[in-house]
């Protein structure tokens, strides 16, 4: 098999004053203060959703105190840089995540904040952009000419693929994106080790960057197998960057703060000793999904002592050293500007945790963890519950109507089977209390239709 080729990085956005600090904040980072335990809940106030009292954050129900980045002075704009493992290359700490990406003024207009990392994939698509349907033309027409960015696109290339096939991909995302290279082009979703053991993808790989096509490669993931297959990658050497999902509502670490005398199974175990061992030996570590499934919904409420949801799971992800940067989907430039004025932000603080523990009290009955899967051999039918949810997420939290559709199609009969299924297996297999039967039955009739 052959492993893909460290590149040096080259200037502008490598820099070789970086060699002894892997950070350069534009401001000082806000740091807060050391955070504090929180009181114990009972099962029943966890997964009932009712114990954000018992939390000490009473307040959350109440109007919010004013945003901690409002105001009347500039506009925000990144404050911190950071090396992206030995690539070299020098990425904001919030990256545009392009999922959600409608217009090409609102790539230019986070690439003006500071923003120069940007990531997007072939099958990200743009609704209702009149000139085109691919995510990869709105950021190809924003970033025409620019070269101090870093642009990540992305392919599912599966294990029956041939470097012909996948190369005629990549030139195809090129020209979208109007440009001649990509800094990094990762194998797109894997939860399949097989894909990662496809030598036709690292011949692709050897190829493109000979080529001048790509400067490196790596792979993203989210799923099930997503601590198998980084452990493959990683033990043989075959990833330079990786994206993975990571929140504060899929580390053991953060449950068992408060949950330590619950019956539950904790989720994405291994995560935290990858991402330090993927640190360790030099590969970027970049974090997505990091709100949680908390996006277009009312997010107001868990504001306290200035301690925002999202400033509060952002610090989260930067607690953690071994996490280089984070993507988040930016749909305008309201939202976008909330999400920059976190950058910088570090240290995890007291009224932090209270906000996150307060979400995932109010939502932990309707967010399916990623990396979980607990649920999958419960199922007489063999529905991909997992999958199934993940579209309902993005339909009903994202807002991404369009893209959660053909997701759900891509998954053929999806969640049909549950509609007349007399089974109750799979109603107690979720180790968080989802009601799994419900959930699969509601997104059915969501995505089914047309």
């Amino acid at each position: 098999m052959r492993r893909p080729r460290r590149t040096p990085a080259a200037d502008p956005v490598a820099r070789a004053d970086h060699a002894s600090s892997p950070d350069r904040a534009a401001g000082p980072p806000r740091d807060g203060e050391p955070g504090g335990e929180a009181g114990g809940l009972s099962r029943r106030e966890f997964l009932g959703a009712t114990g954000a009292a018992a939390l000490g954050i009473g307040a959350l129900g109440m109007p919010p105190a004013a945003r901690a980045d409002s105001g009347s002075g500039p506009p925000p704009s990144i404050r911190r840089y950071r090396v992206l493992g030995k690539t070299g290359l020098e990425i904001s700490d919030i990256g545009f995540g392009s999922g959600n990406c409608r217009s090409a003024a609102l790539v230019k207009h986070c690439y003006e904040r500071g923003i120069n990392y940007f990531d997007t994939a072939e099958m990200y698509r743009s609704e209702g952009w009149a000139r085109g349907e691919y995510v990869e033309n709105l950021i190809g027409e924003a970033l025409q000419g620019v070269r101090d960015k870093v642009v990540t696109t992305k392919f599912v290339a599966k294990a029956d693929h041939d470097r012909h096939r996948i190369m005629g991909e990549l030139e195809a995302s090129l020209r979208r994106l109007r440009t001649d290279y990509v800094d990094i082009y990762l194998n797109h979703a894997v939860n399949d080790r097989a894909r990662l053991e496809n030598p036709e993808w690292f011949e692709f790989v050897e190829m493109a960057k000979k080529q001048g096509k790509i400067r490196f490669s790596g792979m993203s993931g989210h799923g099930g197998k997503l601590t198998e297959c980084l452990d493959h990658a990683l033990d043989n050497d075959l990833v330079e960057v990786v994206l993975v999902a990571h929140n504060f509502g899929s580390d053991p670490a953060f449950y068992e703060r408060f949950t330590k005398h619950f019956d539950m199974v904790a989720n994405q175990v291994e995560l935290p000793r990858l991402m330090k061992k993927a640190h360790d030996k030099g590969v970027g570590v970049i974090a997505m999904k990091t709100l949680m499934g908390a996006k277009i919904n009312d997010l107001s409420r868990y504001q306290r002592d200035g301690a925002s949801l999202e400033r509060a799971a952002f610090r989260w992800v930067f607690s953690d050293p071994n996490v280089d940067a984070l993507v988040i989907s930016m749909k305008n430039e309201e939202l976008a500007d909330r999400y920059i004025a976190c950058s910088g932000d570090r240290a995890l603080r007291k009224a932090d945790r209270e906000v996150l523990e307060g979400y995932v009290v109010a939502h932990s009955g309707d967010y399916c963890r990623n990396g979980c899967s607990a649920c999958l051999s419960s199922c007489p039918a063999s529905v991909p519950i997992p999958d199934v949810l993940r579209q309902r997420m993005y339909y009903e939290s994202y807002g991404s109507r369009r893209a959660a559709r053909e997701g759900y199609a891509r998954l053929g009969a999806g969640a049909s089977p549950c509609l007349e299924c007399a089974s109750s297996d799979c109603a107690a297999s979720c180790p968080f209390g989802l009601d799994i039967p419900t959930l699969t039955r509601r997104t059915a009739g969501l995505l089914a239709r047309s």
